[in-house]
This record gives structure tokens, sequence and C-alpha cells, in this order.
């Protein structure tokens, strides 16, 4: 018989209890959110072009030139991942972060990193590609259905 009392009871505090979470919890700001994303992820695509072009104006073809920039850009997000640097823009951009090639680096990084306490084999080499390896497979797999509509048309 106590049943639907004890029920109102329970709704009636979480009713009150959301009331209280949503008075003090910060609201965001998605315009100024997707402003910093825009820009940063923009930044770092420009910073891609630039050593883009001048590899290219330093005598190198546009095939050697974009896998150049694609090793420095790896590179640079490897780095600046392990100085704790891309995390604090991360913090900041959020999602402009994640532009493909810096944000996957990251990723990799990122999980070595924490792993690396477990030891080189069983932490590192054992879990490098817990975060990487859904995009790989994912990446993999949309490759072969893109290549087989691509052959079939």
């Amino acid at each position: 018989m106590n049943m639907p009392q004890n029920e109102g009871l329970k709704n009636a505090e979480k009713a009150e209890y959301d009331s209280m979470v949503s008075q003090i919890s910060p609201k965001p700001t998605y315009l100024k959110n997707f402003l910093w994303a825009f820009v940063i992820g923009g930044l770092i695509c420009m910073t891609g072009q630039i050593i883009l072009n001048s590899l290219i104006k330093s005598g190198m073809d546009l095939k050697a030139a974009g896998s150049m920039t694609s090793v420095i850009l790896i590179f640079l997000a490897a780095l600046f991942t392990g100085l704790g640097l891309y995390d604090e823009l991360a913090k900041k951009a959020g999602a402009g972060t994640i532009v493909p090639i810096t944000g996957f680096a990251n990723a990799i990084v990122a999980s070595a990193m924490e792993f690396k306490r477990e030891g080189y084999i069983f932490g590192v080499g054992a879990r490098i590609f817990t975060v990487a390896g859904p995009t790989l497979v994912f990446g993999f797999v949309i490759s072969v259905i893109i290549g087989l509509i691509k052959f079939l048309i």
C-alpha cells in the first residue's frame, strides 16, 4: 500500500534534485565554443598548408611535400601531446583540435602515455590502439565500401 506514496516521494526528490542541478550548472556558451573550434581547427589546417607550401617552394614535388606535411603534423601533435600542450589547447578549442591527422596522433600518444605505467609491452604495446583501433577499423571498412562503389560505377 505504501508503494504509490514512496514512488511519489522519490519523484518529488528527483524533481527537487534536478531543479537544484539546473540552477548551479554553468550554462554552455555555444557560440563561443563554435567560434573557438572553428578558429583553432582552421589554424591547424592553415599551419599544414603553410608547411606544404614551404616544402613545395623548397623544391619538393606535390606528392612528396604532402607526405612530408603529414609526417610533420603528426610529429608536432605527438610532441605537443607529450608536453601537455595539446590537451590545454583542446580544453579551449574543443572539437577544433580533432582535425583528423593531429587529432588521431593525439589519441595515439595520449593512450600510450596513459598506459606507460603498466610497461612498454603490456601497457603501451597492448593498449595503444584502444582509442584508435575503432577508428582504424571504421576507416578501413569505409575505404573498402567506397572502393567497391567506385569500382562498380
